[in-house]
């Protein structure tokens, strides 16, 4: 991510915190990407024998994003519409600043549509903190060189204080005994956004495409897997994998309660097509688990 001159001058080791239409959203766990490039095209040889080049259009790098909880309704609630297919594009900036929340360098971006969303992997035996990640594709962005007015101070919200870890989970599929799942890999989230060129701007519009949803991939013990036995067999021996033979459910991320929902993501359409024994170690006293693979045509946050 580029640094403005302002921030090289005072290196600030604070938080980056985001702001979305004028409105702070909260501290940012993890920022990269952002560089502003430029293509470059090389001629025919010519009469001088010389592989002549020069610059195309500039370029924006997505811009990724880990954040935690502590974010505001309408970071979320981006999220939340993107992948209902509603689109908002949003002008934001994310500043560099001190232990003080005084700004000291920023980047600005325009008409920003997000990219890819990735929850973490629900794992029972995972003690380090999860995180979301959010890539952003900008049409435009402004890395500011402008020293920051002086007193100039943002104000963030009282973050929450719950702790998100990936350990507090609960999965259910239509059908299934879930009760003894030890990991879940949720799908991504992805999709293509088309480039426009825009004449001696040399800029690029971007139009939204449809989502493509990665895979679902669950862990669980293979004493409680016998359903899911029942659902490869039909599904994948027999053939039996019309729509009406998939299955909808949703991954839920609890608070440290076990009881406060913090996340919910809709899974629809869900087909199993491979699952997969653990061997183990011979003599091993390890829960003997099995891996259910399935595809996903739909996910809603």
């Amino acid at each position: 991510m580029p640094i403005s001159a302002s921030a090289r001058v005072y290196s600030p080791v604070g938080p980056r915190v985001l702001a979305l239409d004028n409105e702070v959203c909260g501290a940012l766990a993890g920022v990269t990407g952002g560089s502003i490039y430029a293509e470059f095209v090389t001629e025919k040889i010519g009469i001088d024998h010389l592989a002549r080049k020069h610059l195309a259009g500039v370029r924006y790098e997505d811009i990724a994003l880990e954040v935690g909880l502590g974010m505001s309704e309408r970071f979320y609630g981006w999220i939340k519409e993107s992948l209902q297919g509603k689109e908002s594009r949003k002008d934001g900036t994310i500043y560099i600043c001190d232990y003080d929340s005084n700004p000291r360098g920023s980047l600005a971006f325009t008409r920003t549509l997000i990219s890819e969303v990735s929850f973490p992997a629900a794992d029972a035996a995972s003690k380090d903190a999860a995180k979301l990640t959010v890539k952003l594709r900008p049409e435009a962005i402004l890395s500011s060189r402008t020293p920051p007015k002086q007193g100039a101070k943002l104000t963030l919200a009282k973050q929450q204080q719950k702790k998100w870890l990936p350990s507090n989970f609960k999965l259910e599929i239509d059908g299934l005994d879930c009760t003894h799942v030890s990991k879940v890999v949720p799908p991504y989230a992805r999709r293509a956004l088309p480039e426009h060129a825009v004449g001696e701007l040399r800029d690029y519009e971007q139009e939204p495409s449809h989502w493509d949803f990665g895979n679902l991939s669950v862990t669980l013990a293979q004493s409680h897997a016998e359903g899911w036995y029942e659902w490869h067999e039909a599904f994948v021996i027999k053939g039996e994998n019309g729509a009406d033979k998939e299955k909808n459910g949703s991954l839920v991320y609890l608070a440290q309660d076990f009881k406060t929902e913090l996340f919910r993501l809709e899974l629809s359409h869900l087909g199993i097509f491979r699952l997969h024994e653990d061997s183990g170690e011979a003599g091993s006293e390890q829960v003997h688990r099995v891996e259910a693979e399935m595809y996903c045509e739909q996910m809603e946050l």
